[in-house]
């Protein structure tokens, strides 16, 4: 049975249908009338040979979704205007796939076509305490989206601040966890601190945020799956693995200077940037999540998880 029968008059727009905006729209079907909710992928998106774009759009049928699409990349401000005029509240979960400054474009639509609530793609970290000048382009884009919706008072927003995806932290690319040789890298410091969430759990979570009653409206909402220092991170790689971590530590000024010799280099510019600590982090019990007594999954439960799909997986292509 669905709750809160004013949503269900009310037309959602979630933009994406990736990681994250899949989680949203399970969570948000599953509370409201699922009529009620769109989703805004690019075009040739449900007819692309692509796998996992076929299983979502299996599943965004199999939920009762309607399908816009859309070129964030290639289509104008106005343009963007006109198809958000039609809803109520906008959830973008697009992330920066399609290029700087397309959060900007996208909020300016939101404002310009009079959306009554806006949650914006700032499903990071506090971009308030972070400021400008992190190293981290994008993190100035997030900076600026907050200062132009508090420039406003005609629609409402609601900023979900989740930290890090908890699958980031593990990314090779990423270079702060190495499952295969057991290391994990310290960026700045042991003592540097992370929040994480997972994206299942931030699906939930921006539901029930959603949902709140009295409405959750021109505020910043923090959620948080875990928080931990990078200590504390290779601490729990050795009681989940039963193995010695190798421990390295990249100082602040050490990924600085690498970053003055490849600038361009977008991983190195997220290591910097976290490397910072200051806004990467917040107290879990300070969260929402905490606040309403709802579970989240850590860094520990995240990992064994991971680890025993991994030796399915494994166990299972070796049949093959």
């Amino acid at each position: 049975m669905f709750i809160n029968e004013e949503s269900n008059v009310e037309k959602i727009l979630i933009l994406g249908a990736g990681q994250l905006g899949m989680q949203v729209i399970k969570n948000m079907t599953s509370r409201v009338s699922p009529d009620t909710v769109n989703v805004l992928v690019e075009p040739g998106f449900t007819t692309s040979p692509d796998k996992y774009k076929q299983e979502v759009t299996d599943e965004l049928g199999r939920l009762g979704v309607e399908i816009l699409s859309f070129d964030l990349s290639e289509g104008t401000e106005a343009s963007l205007a006109e198809l958000f005029a039609g809803f109520h509240t906008v959830i973008c979960c697009t992330g920066f796939v399609a290029g700087a400054g397309t959060q900007m474009k996208i909020t300016h639509a939101v404002l310009a076509a009079g959306v009554n609530r806006y949650f914006p793609w700032q499903f990071g970290v506090d971009y308030d305490i972070v400021g400008k000048e992190s190293g981290q382009p994008v993190f100035d884009e997030q900076y600026e989206v907050r200062n132009l919706l508090r420039s406003q008072e005609a629609t409402e927003w609601v900023i979900v601040s989740t930290g890090m995806f908890t699958s980031f932290l593990f990314e090779p690319g990423f270079g702060v966890v190495d499952l295969e040789a057991n290391t994990v890298r310290a960026l700045g410091s042991w003592d540097t601190r992370v929040t994480v969430t997972t994206p299942e759990d931030i699906g939930r979570l921006t539901t029930e945020i959603y949902l709140e009653v009295p409405r959750i409206a021109n505020e910043v909402v923090f959620v948080a799956g875990d928080t931990l220092s990078y200590g504390q991170l290779a601490t729990v790689m050795e009681e989940v693995t039963g193995r010695p971590v190798k421990r390295v530590e990249l100082p602040l000024e050490e990924l600085k200077n690498q970053l003055s010799f490849s600038p361009d280099d977008v991983m190195l510019r997220y290591r910097t940037a976290f490397a910072l600590g200051a806004g990467m982090w917040w107290e879990k019990s300070k969260t929402y999540n905490h606040e309403k007594g709802i579970e989240t999954v850590d860094v520990k439960a995240w990992l064994y998880r991971h680890l025993r799909d991994k030796r399915a997986d494994d166990y299972f292509g070796s049949l093959v």
